[in-house]
């Protein structure tokens, strides 16, 4: 068993966000002695699983919902794969997107690193789009790619 406190230092999260998803009903069958909460492993694992869910960016009442369906059994099994099944979804297209973004930083920083070396920048602007080297044009062409999805969309 488990106190708020040793959770807190565990998890890394103020007491008042256990309290918060104690009050919203999120842990399933917390035991208080003499008005204090002891959490079992059960707790902690679904502690896991609600800060996961919530870095998902899903918010509290979906995360009740889902425990909900744990308190229901086996016949939500589907809802909570489904439920977890777009989690990955829109992690994976987040993922995405901050990919494009290093590549960006990645290419910038070779090309001022360049632009340093030479003094100038009208070597590597010649260079543009196409006739970089070739883990640099990686970058730069994968760091473009959002772009030409979104003329896609505009076209």
């Amino acid at each position: 068993m488990y106190t708020i406190g040793q959770l807190s230092k565990m998890f890394d999260l103020p007491v008042s966000t256990l309290r918060y998803y104690d009050k919203e009903g999120l842990f399933l069958d917390l035991q208080r002695t003499s008005g204090i909460r002891k959490f079992n492993d059960r707790q902690v694992e679904a502690l896991r699983v609600i800060e996961c869910l919530k870095k998902s960016g899903l918010e509290i009442k979906d995360i009740r919902q889902f425990m909900k369906w744990c308190e229901e059994g086996p016949s939500t099994y589907q809802k909570r794969k489904d439920m977890f099944e777009k989690q990955k979804e829109n992690i994976e297209a987040e993922m995405e997107k901050l990919n494009r973004t290093l590549c960006m930083i990645k290419f910038k920083c070779w090309y001022y690193e360049q632009a340093l070396k030479d003094g100038s920048e009208e070597k590597i602007q010649q260079m543009i789009p196409d006739n970089l080297p070739e883990d640099i044009q990686a970058l730069y062409d994968e760091a473009h790619k959002a772009l030409e999805s979104s003329e896609d969309i505009e076209q």
